[in-house]
């Protein structure tokens, strides 16, 4: 499947190892659309949360699900970005508007130390 920068997609994480993600999840496609659409098997996502404790959390963004197409309210949890295999990538479920990825950018600058 090819994803978008942008995109919202369910993907199948192994179980998690201490304190990172793992599970069935959404995850936000951030990787640059000339990847995207490249040979290229891998793809940079931000893992969401349904815990919305996590929104305080420097740099983590607020997606309300009336606005992106999630199931629920989830937060997007820019210190875990990942780089996936794209064939944990299972099913499209939304996206997110261009304000919402301009704060994706600029949480993942704030853990980049930008």
């Amino acid at each position: 499947m090819v994803m978008a920068q942008g995109d919202i997609a369910w993907a199948d994480l192994p179980d998690p190892v201490g304190s990172g993600p793992g599970f069935r999840r959404p995850v936000v496609v951030v990787q640059g659309d000339a990847l995207n659409r490249s040979r290229v098997a891998t793809v940079v996502c931000v893992p969401l949360t349904t815990n919305l404790t996590w929104v305080d959390a420097p740099g983590n963004v607020l997606l309300r699900a009336r606005s992106t197409g999630l199931p629920r309210d989830s937060v997007a949890n820019v210190s875990q970005i990942l780089t996936l295999d794209r064939s944990l990538l299972t099913e499209r479920v939304g996206r997110v508007s261009r304000a919402q990825m301009q704060l994706l950018f600029s949480g993942i600058d704030v853990v980049l130390g930008r």
